[in-house]
């Protein structure tokens, strides 16, 4: 298990560094793509003050998706809540001392599993079952599904079937975050737990170069990030500015 343990410790450098890497390419790229308009979608706020609140009942609460479709929000808005929770109890393998809040939240760590997992089976159905949207979908969007319910299905075989050494899981990933691979703690030998870190490297390696990336995303949108006041205020691109200067 020295050479899983290793192996692992390894995929999970390169996937953290593409994780991240990634993120900050496709950050980079949707902060450099030209709005030479104002299109934000209306009824649009008409202040930065109003933007924000909108940007922010828009991450929270999906009210556009809500406005679209009442199925899709519910799974859609189900699966991330249940996200937030998952990774939230999954905190604990990655600090020392557990934070007071992360330990208030395991008990509805379980709940969370299923709320993603049963999300997911909806979204999942719609595309498979609604004609507009299976017309739509590539199988690229039906492969995330896979693989988030893959994550989501093999996590709760983990916890409430085969369970697994924990403590040991949690000694490898504090040596792996402090570069302690003299003491690094061997990975325990359970078939179900290696399945998923494999599953969760490839989401890592898949994630900055797919549709998951609609979150950072929103918040570049011009759609939804520019205030209604294209009556008041001139809306002048940076790149035009220059042209008009250099016209002059």
């Amino acid at each position: 298990m020295v050479f899983i343990t290793g192996l692992f410790a390894l995929l999970f450098y390169a996937a953290t560094a593409i994780l991240l890497g990634g993120l900050v390419y496709k950050i980079r790229q949707y902060w450099r793509i030209p709005t030479p308009l104002k299109i934000p979608t209306t009824p649009a706020p008409v202040t930065r003050t109003g933007v924000v609140l909108r940007m922010g009942r828009e991450l929270v609460f999906f009210e556009s998706l809500f406005r679209a479709n009442k199925w899709s929000w519910t799974f859609g808005w189900m699966f991330h809540l249940g996200l937030f929770l998952v990774l939230a109890c999954h905190l604990r393998y990655f600090t020392e001392p557990v934070w007071e809040w992360v330990v208030l939240l395991q008990p509805f760590g379980k709940y969370g599993a299923f709320a993603m997992v049963g999300g997911l089976g909806g979204l999942w159905m719609r595309r498979l079952l609604v004609d507009r949207l299976r017309y739509i979908s590539l199988p690229s969007d039906h492969l995330m599904l896979a693989l988030l319910m893959g994550i989501a299905g093999i996590g709760l075989i983990i916890s409430n079937v085969t369970h697994t050494d924990v403590v040991a899981v949690k000694e490898f990933f504090l040596g792996w975050m402090r570069f302690d691979w003299g003491h690094l703690q061997t990975l325990p030998v359970d078939v179900a737990l290696l399945a998923h870190l494999l599953l969760v490297i490839a989401l890592m390696v898949v994630f900055p170069f797919s549709k998951l990336l609609h979150a950072p995303g929103v918040f570049f949108s011009p759609t939804r990030n520019q205030v209604d006041n294209a009556r008041e205020r001139r809306h002048l691109a940076p790149w035009a500015a220059e042209l008009e200067s250099s016209d002059k």
